[in-house]
């Protein structure tokens, strides 16, 4: 049934998928309407506009911030964050990418998605787009103290501040100076998130400008998902949007690109401090070349994605095996691969940890690879490996990360704004079988190289070089600019900048009215959801959990087993154990062989050793190795018997090849730092407050990333390498010493099939009982740590010790943090104090409470928010719904569902460590439980001042000029 003002224009089937496409089109205005009929109650929703940013101020960025800050029907400062927090949604977010803006949510509450629906669509067709909410989110000037006109001017702002740390991140500046080069002369030339040296350029009438523009009907299209009719969101959409708006002569658009006719050469600097510079070796080479359009033909995005995989899959695959083999540089570049995320598609390969003298030997050695590849193809298998992972990932059900619905919109989401077949992206078997007629035919791969690499003139190569100078040339024309705006500032001006400082200050300290703005109370809150449960199975020292789970034809495995006592030496390289045993032969095969055989028969094989704390014991834990997998239903044999082999006879006698992967996995490491600094912050600070905080933070801190320095830097010597080798011989060894359990997940018609085959396998290898477990490390009595980096902003943390998850207070301590985030940190650190994001929370398994900030441009005043936080909880009366949000905050993300395999992965892993259903959902009742008592004494007990443990990842400058905290500082 079709709602009247819309009608259909198509209806498709897609079986493989176990959903209808439904595509409407609104007959005042034109709006498209695309819904996905599915037998799912996680209900998601989006509606996006093409938005073609036309400069590098970030307008679309910011618009999407501001529209968020108060609507018509909704005229309160934060509506967005507060129906965060009066919400049970399994997603709420927006994103702006390089031509599009989006605003999806979803939940499975149907009462809790129309009060959604009714915001998003207030803020996204009537904002208020106050010039207070552009000056918080998008950038302002304010004097330094900032009712003294005679200190000097800064910028603040949110988005400002974000895009700081963001372009921090030599990753995401590295993409940001390729695509400005590959594109001349439309769109993705300018940077759609905002460059901060032209941010200050807009203003907030451009603002208004680009909205009443962009975000009209006729150039939205709105997205649907899940077991909700669609002439019932079409009735919300008329009734609360459309019926406002006639249709516009809207023909938003990116143009083709104009063609290169000759490649185009460049050399540019990012910025590193001096200390990061002295080892060298930290130039990228990258090549980007422009493909043809990912929204028109679909078998020539599919094609473009096979080219992809043939040239970059896997360490077997020629193009990544000749970057990753090769000594002119430390690994593969980051933005090595495909990117369709846009109207006209972008490969890109290269090197980073290179130098800028070998930019032409990196140039001969890919086009060396790529002329071999057009010349003489490369084996059929392998093209038909790459066909078998883009079949495995279009049957996969998700839904661990973003909602299983909102990843296929997002995925039909850029041919429907480009003009594109949206229903054709997301129903793919015909595309898939003619592409599989087409790899036939061994000239195929070769043409496709030859045509879209070799013969494709539009080709860019970036040498990037770092420059120890250039952060300080950018702050000093940053204060430049602000000095010369400051020189001519008049009276008036001066009093205007004064008054919106004031103005904004008391607006972001005003209280809206709340129950404005549609809400759930934990009247509304479900029973305690489903919990997949298991068949157990035992023979001889092995276990097997079976999960019938919905999988849509495939087939996941884990085999887990304790982490025996070991030497200090091995522990510290379990990570890299880890990683690595995958990526290395086995048996008598190389791993080459084994890459490329992975790439055939799995859809990926992972193994990672983790520490989880005991629920009952400050002290207890429990340290787990852990090999995963998924295959294909029809893969399971060769599938199982990978796995064994991997776990069995891993071969770490490839010297070359485990160097490569040390180089790689330090240079990976090094990229994060920017991008994970709060995560980084938090794991320094907690270090010293549980054994799993202790493990974690060697494992995967800033401990683990300058440990991983250290051993790249001494792997040149060979007497150290054999003894790296000999340390991971050991470790296998010492790991397989311990009982192990084994979890199938798939559909209960296959297991007959399983059974016997996993039976006749694992007692191959006769794995012994239980030994000592692994030892208890030592504790610090308290950190004050300071790790400097290259970064403009700011990533605080500060920890208290806490309780473990069976703990009584354990559920007051989890909504204490949703409670000082909610009422004083999001306005402190966010709104007033410009950081993207920060809060506070409780980590059970590391036994620690834990306040942070991210890409913050204040450090030792967001330091002191967190301790103000807890004076604004003993000094402020609060009103009962406060609470109810702050649980309502808590629950939400602990029943957001996962993918069907996800949902029983969590389950047998919280079993396995002593989490039963029982006591999961005795903390839920705890968490409904909670008062405003509870929360008062729980801040009393475990957040003591004397208890604080303090960690900062900055620059260098910043860290030393904050004597006063008393910080030890490190450099990487």
């Amino acid at each position: 049934m079709t709602h009247p003002a819309f009608f259909l224009e198509r209806r498709e089937m897609i079986s493989a998928l176990n959903i209808t496409v439904e595509f409407y089109r609104h007959v005042q205005t034109k709006a498209r309407h695309l819904h996905l009929v599915a037998q799912d109650s996680n209900n998601a929703f989006l509606v996006a506009f093409l938005t073609i940013p036309t400069d590098s101020t970030g307008i679309a960025h910011i618009l999407e911030h501001t529209a968020l800050c108060g609507s018509e029907r909704y005229p309160v400062r934060d509506p967005f964050f507060m129906m965060l927090r009066r919400s049970l949604s399994t997603f709420m977010n927006a994103f702006t990418s390089s031509d599009w803006t989006a605003y999806p949510f979803a939940s499975q509450s149907r009462k809790d998605f129309d009060n959604l629906l009714r915001i998003y669509l207030d803020a996204a067709f009537f904002p208020r787009l106050d010039e207070l909410d552009f000056a918080q989110e998008g950038w302002r000037v304010e004097f330094a103290r900032p009712e003294d006109p005679t200190s000097e001017l800064v910028y603040k702002g949110i988005v400002f501040n974000e895009m700081k740390g963001a372009l921090s991140s030599p990753a995401r500046l590295l993409w940001d100076r390729l695509s400005h080069h590959l594109f001349p002369t439309i769109t993705y030339h300018y940077n759609s998130g905002g460059d901060p040296e032209s941010i200050p350029d807009l203003t907030w009438e451009d603002l208004k400008a680009f909205h009443a523009r962009h975000y009209h009907p006729s150039n939205a299209i709105f997205m649907t998902y899940g077991n909700i009719p669609a002439a019932e969101h079409q009735a919300k959409f008329e009734e609360l949007a459309l019926c406002r708006f006639s249709a516009l002569d809207i023909h938003f658009f990116v143009p083709d690109e104009q063609r290169r006719t000759t490649p185009l050469q460049i050399e540019e600097s990012y910025p590193l401090s001096q200390e990061e510079m002295q080892e060298g070796g930290k130039t990228h080479v990258v090549f980007g070349w422009l493909w043809g359009q990912s929204t028109g033909d679909l078998e020539t995005l599919l094609e473009a994605h096979l080219l992809n995989g043939v040239l970059l899959d896997n360490s077997s695959s020629p193009l990544l095996r000749a970057l990753e083999t090769t000594s002119l540089g430390s690994s593969p570049s980051p933005i090595c691969g495909l990117d369709d995320s846009s109207r006209e598609m972008v490969f890109a390969c290269g090197l980073e940890g290179s130098e800028p003298e070998h930019a032409d030997a990196v140039e001969a050695l890919i086009f060396q690879v790529l002329k071999q590849v057009a010349e003489e193809g490369v084996e059929q298998s392998r093209v038909e490996s790459v066909l078998h992972q883009l079949e495995l990932s279009r049957r996969e059900i998700g839904g661990d990360g973003y909602p299983y619905g909102l990843k296929l919109m997002l995925n039909a989401l850029t041919p429907a704004l480009h003009n594109g077949d949206p229903v054709a992206a997301l129903a793919l078997d015909s595309a898939l079988e003619n592409l599989r007629l087409k790899i036939a035919d061994p000239e195929f791969i070769k043409t496709l190289t030859r045509t879209w690499l070799l013969d494709n003139p539009h080709r860019v190569r970036l040498t990037f070089k770092p420059d120890s100078e250039l952060s300080a040339q950018t702050q000093a024309r940053e204060a430049a600019r602000l000095a010369a705006l400051k020189e001519g500032l008049d009276s008036q001006r001066t009093a205007e900048i004064i008054a919106r400082t004031v103005a904004l200050k008391q607006r972001q300290e005003s209280e809206d009215d709340p129950e404005i703005l549609p809400k759930l109370t934990l009247a509304d809150v479900p029973d305690h959801p489903a919990i997949p449960q298991r068949t157990l199975d035992t023979h001889d020292h092995v276990t097997l959990s079976w999960y019938d789970q919905p999988t849509n034809g495939l087939v996941y495995q884990q085999f887990i087993l304790e982490l025996p006592d070991l030497e200090e030496s091995l522990v510290d390289l379990l990570p890299l154990f880890s990683s690595f045993l995958t990526e290395v032969g086995c048996g008598e095969r190389d791993y080459l062989t084994i890459q490329a055989l992975q790439s055939a028969i799995s859809g990926g094989i992972h193994a990672r050793s983790y520490c989880r704390g005991a629920i009952d014991d400050p002290m207890g834990f429990l340290g787990v190795f852990s090999l995963t997998g998924k295959a294909l239903t029809r893969n399971h044999r060769p599938f199982t018997e990978l796995l064994r082999d991997t776990l069995t006879t891993a071969r770490f006698d490839e010297r070359t090849r485990l160097r490569e992967l040390v180089a790689q996995t330090r240079a990976m490491a090094e990229l994060k730092i920017t991008d994970n600094g709060h995560a980084l912050a938090m794991s320094a600070a907690t270090r010293s407050l549980s054994p799993c905080a202790a493990f974690s933070e060697r494992w995967g801190g800033m401990t683990a990333i300058q440990r991983l320095r250290k051993l790249d830097q001494s792997l040149d010597n060979e007497e150290k390498l054999t003894e790296f080798i000999h340390k991971l011989e050991q470790l296998r060894e010492k790991i397989l010493s311990n009982s192990g359990q084994l979890v199938v997940i798939g559909e209960k018609k296959h297991f007959a099939d399983f059974t016997d085959h996993l039976k006749t396998l694992w007692p191959t290898h006769s794995i012994a009982q239980t030994q000592p477990t692994l030892a208890t490390p030592s504790l610090e009595e308290r950190v004050q740590l300071g790790w400097a980096t290259t970064t403009q902003v700011h990533f605080c943390a500060k920890a208290y010790p806490g309780v473990p998850f069976a703990h009584p207070d354990a559920a007051a301590l989890s909504v204490l943090g949703t409670f000082l985030k909610n009422g004083y940190l999001h306005r402190a650190i966010r709104e007033q104090g410009g950081a993207y994001g920060g809060g506070a929370g409780m980590d059970t398994d590391a036994r620690a409470f834990r306040f942070y900030s991210y890409r913050d441009p204040r450090l030792l005043e967001t330091l002191n928010d967190f301790d103000r936080s807890l004076d604004w909880l003993a000094e402020t009366r609060h009103e009962p719904r406060t609470l109810e949000e702050a649980i309502l905050g808590v629950i939400g993300p602990l029943d957001r569902p996962g993918s069907p395999a996800g949902e029983a992965t969590r389950a047998f892993n919280d079993i396995y460590h002593g989490k039963t259903p029982e006591i999961r959902h005795r903390f839920r009742d705890q968490l409904l439980a909670t008062s405003l008592h509870d929360l008062h004494r729980v801040a009393d007990t475990y957040l003591r001042p004397e208890l604080g443990h303090i960690a900062v990842v900055s620059n260098l400058s910043a860290l030393t000029q904050h004597k006063e905290l008393g910080l030890e500082i490190r450099n990487l």
